[in-house]
């Protein structure tokens, strides 16, 4: 079963079950830890922590959007967007975490009061993609859950809930079919059909393992417990 085919109710459980995972993680991090690095390139855990956070702002927009039809981007810009990230990893640790939690209760918040025919105003994404309200549970889905594994400190894809890693496997595939990226590339979980990135081209890469490792790998965090046709090949890139 994927995501999408789940009640509201459940997706909304799923996501804050992801919070509350991400929360975990960073229970397990002192303040002087928050200056060390991520599994994201150039990213301190400040920088995480305070994306993770804004995002969860930025979300409340859309969902202010859905429910009172005035437009209300995700982000002003691009620019803007990796301002305040930057300028947010420079907070103390106390109003670090203050922020994270503080826009945690306002994303809640706004999901708990969303009037029902607003889940299915149309929004538009920081990808530019237009999409439903309900699409918000997904997207703070697939951020706190991968982004507590990119706090480094404990966090493991074997953790994540099966619809979670099968939903995303999937997304990753069309966003890369979408793309014309991965051609040749089959990915194998164990004990399951393949799947081919694209049905007109024969395959000339595969990686198999099991379905967490699988997605590891397909997100770009590592090869670790995955065999690999090609030795060195990586992902191609998804968000």
């Amino acid at each position: 079963m994927e995501f999408d085919e789940l009640e509201l109710d459940e997706r909304l459980l799923i996501a804050r079950s992801g919070t509350a995972y991400f929360a975990q993680c960073l229970a397990e991090l002192s303040d002087r830890d928050l200056d060390g690095d991520t599994l994201l390139p150039g990213w301190t855990r400040r920088h995480l922590l305070a994306h993770v956070g804004y995002n969860a702002a930025a979300l409340c927009r859309l969902l202010d959007w859905a429910a009172t039809g005035i437009e209300t981007p995700m982000y002003a810009s691009t620019e803007q967007r990796a301002r305040e990230i930057d300028e947010g990893a420079t907070l103390g640790p106390a109003a670090l975490r203050n922020l994270f939690s503080h826009n945690v209760a306002r994303l809640d918040e706004r999901w708990r009061d969303l009037p029902a025919r607003a889940w299915t105003a149309q929004v538009r994404t920081a990808q530019g993609r237009t999409v439903p309200a309900v699409e918000t549970s997904w997207m703070r889905t697939r951020e706190v859950w991968i982004h507590a594994v990119d706090l480094a400190s404990g966090g493991r894809f074997g953790d994540f809930p099966t619809v979670v890693l099968d939903s995303l496997l999937t997304d990753i595939i069309g966003v890369w079919h979408r793309k014309d990226l991965g051609t040749g590339l089959v990915l194998a979980v164990d004990g399951r059909a393949a799947r081919a990135v694209s049905q007109d081209s024969p395959a000339t890469n595969t990686v198999s393992g099991p379905l967490a490792g699988v997605v590891r790998w397909a997100t770009g965090r590592g090869a670790a417990g995955v065999q690999i046709q090609v030795d060195g090949l990586t992902p191609p890139s998804w968000l």
